[in-house]
């Protein structure tokens, strides 16, 4: 085994360790340790197999080879330049925003159609979204919209409400008044999808604006787990949602966005732990039964 390999996998399993004796020492984890520790492990052995690729020049790729490049119109009718990373975006987005339903079956060829361009293309894109768990590949069935069990629904939200929190005091900690002027704008946009009857959007930006303050907050590796969670909950939201008021009461971000921009710490975190306990309590969490509809329909606006 070559010398990166053999301490790419020694330090998978001395960080392993190491994190799983961390997790286990914050207080009040308990059932949100499972999910907290799989997060933990993925983003630090990410790093180890960063630190330990092996860097490729450009004068050793081999000639002749371009990146993979085409033009496609995409479901908005709009034409473009995409690679697999657009693709990716495109999917993402889709499923964020609620019109690719968790359980969907996410073919390659019907992809490829929809969107002008290879297969492989695609296949590239499935494989990064299922790296951020958007997306579960089943051998010998293809890839589909990742569809968490009620079990992990309650985990992920358990998570939130631990992390989160302690997030918004740091974000009110450190906001400047630039980043208040862009939480207000986020609002804003947020208040305007719903306006304008676009909860898609408006979900959409919901998660985002819970990223923005992590950002704030300056704590890159919690921004990290905060935006693989806030991935799952939009696919628990999906399914599991049974109070649409709550998403109407936007009144929570503007809120959240008043306290952090005015450093009140204390207030932004009993808002964000509030808030979270709001949408956690807006759940259903039963087995629900899978919609069938055509990915060109879900995709195709209208």
């Amino acid at each position: 085994m070559a010398l990166g390999q053999r301490l790419s996998v020694d330090l998978r399993s001395r960080v392993s360790e190491l994190v799983k004796k961390q997790a286990l020492r914050v207080g009040g984890v308990k059932k949100s340790s499972t999910i907290l520790y799989t997060i933990l492990v993925t983003t630090a052995f990410k790093v180890v197999v960063i630190l330990f690729a092996p860097v490729q020049r450009a004068n050793d790729r081999p000639k002749g080879r371009r990146m993979n490049k085409r033009h496609f119109l995409d479901p908005q009718g709009s034409p473009k330049t995409t690679t697999d990373q657009s693709i990716t975006a495109a999917l993402s987005r889709a499923i964020h925003e609620h019109k690719l339903p968790p359980g969907t079956k996410l073919g390659e060829d019907e992809l490829a159609e929809i969107y002008n361009v290879s297969r492989t293309l695609v296949r590239t894109a499935l494989r990064t979204l299922a790296h951020e768990q958007l997306v579960e590949i089943r051998r010998n069935r293809g890839a589909f919209v990742a569809k968490p069990s009620p079990k992990e629904a309650q985990e992920v939200f358990e998570a939130r409400e631990l992390l989160e929190p302690r997030t918004a005091r740091s974000a009110a900690h450190n906001a400047t008044p630039e980043d208040a002027t862009r939480l207000f704008q986020h609002v804003e946009l947020e208040q305007a999808a719903l306006r304008s009857g676009d909860h898609g959007l408006a979900l959409y930006l919901s998660g985002q604006l819970h990223v923005e303050i992590a950002r704030i907050a300056a704590q890159d590796t919690i921004t990290s787990f905060i935006e693989t969670l806030i991935a799952r909950s939009s696919l628990v939201v999906a399914l599991y949602w049974r109070r649409e008021s709550a998403l109407c009461e936007c009144h929570a971000h503007r809120s959240l966005a008043e306290a952090i921009s005015q450093g009140k710490e204390i207030l932004a975190g009993d808002l964000m732990q509030s808030h979270l306990v709001d949408l956690h309590s807006a759940l259903n969490l039963s087995e629900v039964a899978p919609r069938k509809t055509s990915l060109r329909e879900l995709l195709t606006p209208g």
